[in-house]
Formats: C-alpha cells, structure tokens, sequence
C-alpha cells in the first residue's frame, strides 16, 4: 500500500512538472492558459446568472464566485510553474510603520490617477456621442438605503473585487501576456493595454459608458503596476478607495 502510494506521488509530481514546465516554455500553453481562467467564469455567469431583474444579490453573488474560481485557478498555475507568490508582486513581509505609510500614500498618489482615468473615459465619451451619460449601476439598487447589505457588500468587494481583480487583471494578465514572446518590454506595453481592454469589456453590465470608463482606469492602473516594480498591494488598496466609493454612492441612491 505505500509503495502504491509512493508510485501514485510519483505519478502525480511528473505530471505536474510537465504543467509547469509546458506553462512556463510553450506561448501555446500560456494562451490556452489565459483562455482557461477567464473562459470558464465566463460559462458559469452566463450559466448560472438570473434573466429576472430582481435577482440583483443572486447575479452578483455569481459574479463573485466566478472570480473567487479564478483566482484558484491563477493560483494553481503559479503552482504548477513552482513559482512564488511574490512573481506577482505578493508579498506578506512583517508590518512596519515606515513601509506602511509609504503604501498608503503611494495608494493615495494610484487612487487619485485612477479616478482621473475613470473620469477621462466618461468624457472622452460625452464627447463621442455627445450626451453626458452615466454607466449603468442598476445591479447594486439592492444597496440603497441598506445598511446591513453595504457591510456585506463592501466586506464582499474588497475581497473579491478590490484585491481578485488586481490580481487577476493586472498580476495574471500582465506578467502572463508579458512571458508571450521574446520581446518583454514590448510585450510589457501590449500586456497592459489588452489588460485594461479585459477590464473594461467584464464590466459590459456597466453599459458602453462604464465600460470605457473601467477602461480607462485600468490602463492607469496597469501603467502603476508596472512602474511600482509590481508592488501590488498599492493597487489594492487605491482599488478599495474606489469600491468604497461606489458602494455609499448606490447607498445614498
């Protein structure tokens, strides 16, 4: 019986190696890859998600669990790969005042552009179309005037959107579009482009108008993920001012 065991952990760690070592070397395997994660929580929103418009809670408790799926699945292939969390910029170092405070204002410095971004995209759009129009939020109308679902929300959010986006469109899609090819800091470029085209397209609940302005805001926050050496949870945490925000704005009506 141990032998068996011994011969299945054997069978087990070969194949592993071969995952990581094909996920590592082949642009195949890395395309197919990047397909895998976002295609799969693409099958289960649209597999699972409510046509009924009051199913407000129901739709974004799918959402969430579509991204809680990929971050397992990004997370599974940096263990394929034997590759440690702080490839992606994730680091748990022991607290310091002196570095936390840096993060914080550093996160303050993100905030502040990527609300410019945000705000660019809705007039570069106002000036498209030429009517001020604003994305459509109508998912979060179960916020208004509910305490008790804004504690929820926000406690839901900064987990799932505040720290799984950055790590899944910025941390993932980056460094995995960046590996593709020989060229990296051109590729660095294309990355952080086509990761903010993602970011904008997954919020096509938002509308036209929200989907720009994800958009935008994305490409700043890949522009800062990059020149930030990678320090991702100054992302993070601009990412969270942001989420708070939105959630008191559908708070307050």
């Amino acid at each position: 019986m141990h032998s068996e065991n011994q011969h299945h952990r054997k069978i087990n760690t070969s194949f592993n190696n071969t995952i990581g070592e094909l996920l590592k070397t082949s642009n195949t395997a890395k395309i197919i890859e990047i397909v895998v994660v976002f295609g799969i929580a693409f099958l289960i929103i649209e597999m699972f998600k409510s046509e009924d418009p009051l199913d407000l809670i129901y739709n974004q408790t799918i959402v969430w669990v579509a991204n809680i799926i990929m971050l397992a699945m990004v997370y599974a292939g940096l263990k394929f790969r034997g590759e440690p969390l702080i490839h992606f910029g994730i680091s748990f170092k022991r607290f310091s005042w002196k570095q936390g405070f840096k993060t914080f204002l550093q996160s303050v410095v993100v905030f502040v552009l990527a609300l410019t971004g945000f705000v660019l995209g809705a007039i570069i759009m106002a000036n498209i179309t030429g009517i001020p129009e604003d994305p459509d939020m109508s998912g979060y109308n179960y916020l208004k005037n509910n305490l008790w679902m804004l504690f929820v929300s926000l406690g839901g959010v900064y987990m799932v959107s505040s720290f799984g986006e950055e790590i899944i469109y910025r941390a993932f899609l980056i460094n995995r579009i960046s590996e593709i090819g020989s060229n990296h800091k051109k590729n660095e470029t294309i990355a952080i482009i086509m990761s903010a085209i993602f970011f904008g397209l997954v919020h096509y609940s938002w509308g036209i108008m929200g989907i720009v302005q994800t958009g935008f805001m994305g490409l700043v926050l890949g522009v800062c993920y990059i020149y930030l050496r990678k320090r991702i949870w100054v992302l993070i945490f601009a990412h969270a001012y942001m989420d708070t925000i939105l959630m008191l704005q559908m708070y307050f009506g």
